[in-house]
């Protein structure tokens, strides 16, 4: 029987950026129809607009109506927003915002149904695409609210082959990060670290490094006490749940020795403290993945780039990884359920050696976050 292609459902994001142009590019290669069977919400005219301006080959699109739809070996299609949708190149509009929230949207209802098996994001415009129904900083925070489990927390992942970069703070502003790192929030995100690269990405026992809050990570308390007070004994705590973490490492000497190769995962405690060094080593080829969540999302590293839109510039290889990554960490998380399905039962016999068997209430194959 021939294995079913995993469904791809990828979102335009804002139209006047470079969402299209990078997954037109990417889509050009017909290759990738062999490994998935891509669903955009979108619009057609607007794709064939984008194709136009930037003088790109044609990319036949199977236009639906819904993803169920869907016909392998193609590249689909469904039309979210109106045909008189204007686009404006390289400026942040209101319809903008509404045609990427509208996309997002339907993508997001028909991950519910099960219809799509993964979702890959192009860039938004954080600022235009906030309306009644999305009042979030990002992607990251609307797809918690949507498919976290009571109680916890989604994390943002970003990563590449040699990388994987995780923040214990988002999208928030660099005068509250002080105040929002606490012991319960780094264990917590230090556990949903450790289980994704576990389960998502097939790291069985992961060394997670972790970054100090404070230059030099504090210089003993000459340059801030939360390493001390807060950071070391989060890690303390974590390594009593068998997590293996390290440091804290101050950031700019942990980047600068290449020390982030030692290890398969960084914990850092804010948005630029990790994306800044990471966006340098690995901007073209970076993912964006929000791991902690009940569905895979993953999403190129870049932004809108009103600033080369329609300039033909735009690489199309972090989209390319986004997809590729997506369909990965799908399959891990496949196999990873039939390994932990059903686990052995282990047998442990008393010291008097009549082999009597003891029961065990709970394995590593029930690890709850």
């Amino acid at each position: 029987m021939e294995e079913q292609l995993i469904k791809v459902g990828i979102t335009h994001g804002d139209i006047n950026g470079i969402g299209y142009e990078v997954i037109l590019k990417a889509f050009s290669d017909n290759r990738l129809t062999e490994i998935c069977t891509p669903v955009i919400y979108g619009s057609s005219k607007v794709a064939a607009y984008h194709r136009k301006v930037l003088e790109l080959p044609s990319v036949n699109m199977n236009i639906i109506n819904r993803a169920a739809d869907a016909g392998s070996s193609r590249i689909n299609i469904i039309n979210c927003v109106g045909e008189d949708t204007k686009v404006d190149l390289g400026q942040p509009t209101s319809i903008a915002g509404e045609a990427a929230y509208k996309a997002l949207e339907q993508a997001v209802c028909d991950l519910k149904d099960e219809v799509i098996d993964v979702l890959v994001t192009a860039p938004i415009n954080k600022h235009t695409i906030q309306n009644e129904q999305f009042s979030f900083p990002g992607h990251t925070e609307y797809l918690e609210n949507n498919f976290s489990g009571p109680g916890r927390k989604a994390l943002m992942i970003l990563m590449n082959d040699i990388l994987k970069v995780a923040l214990v703070t988002g999208h928030i502003p660099l005068a509250e990060v002080p105040a929002k790192i606490t012991v319960e929030d780094i264990v917590s995100k230090l556990r949903t670290f450790n289980h994704s690269l576990k389960q998502d990405f097939g790291i069985v026992r992961s060394r997670i490094a972790v970054l100090s809050l404070n230059p030099h990570a504090g210089d003993s308390g000459l340059l801030g006490d939360e390493e001390n007070t807060i950071i070391i004994p989060a890690m303390q705590e974590a390594e009593k749940r068998d997590i293996m973490c390290f440091g804290p490492y101050a950031a700019d000497g942990f980047f600068g020795a290449g020390l982030f190769e030692k290890f398969d995962g960084v914990l850092a405690m804010y948005h630029d403290q990790g994306l800044a060094p990471f966006k340098t080593l690995a901007m073209e080829n970076g993912v964006n993945y929000t791991a902690g969540l009940s569905i895979v999302r993953t999403s190129p590293a870049h932004g809108t780039a009103y600033n080369i839109a329609g300039q033909n510039q735009a690489s199309e290889e972090s989209f390319r990884q986004a997809l590729y990554t997506a369909i990965d960490i799908y399959r891990n998380r496949q196999n990873y359920r039939q390994a932990t399905a059903n686990p052995l039962r282990k047998q442990y016999f008393d010291k008097g050696g009549d082999n009597e068997k003891l029961d065990l209430t709970q394995d590593e194959g029930s690890e709850t976050l």
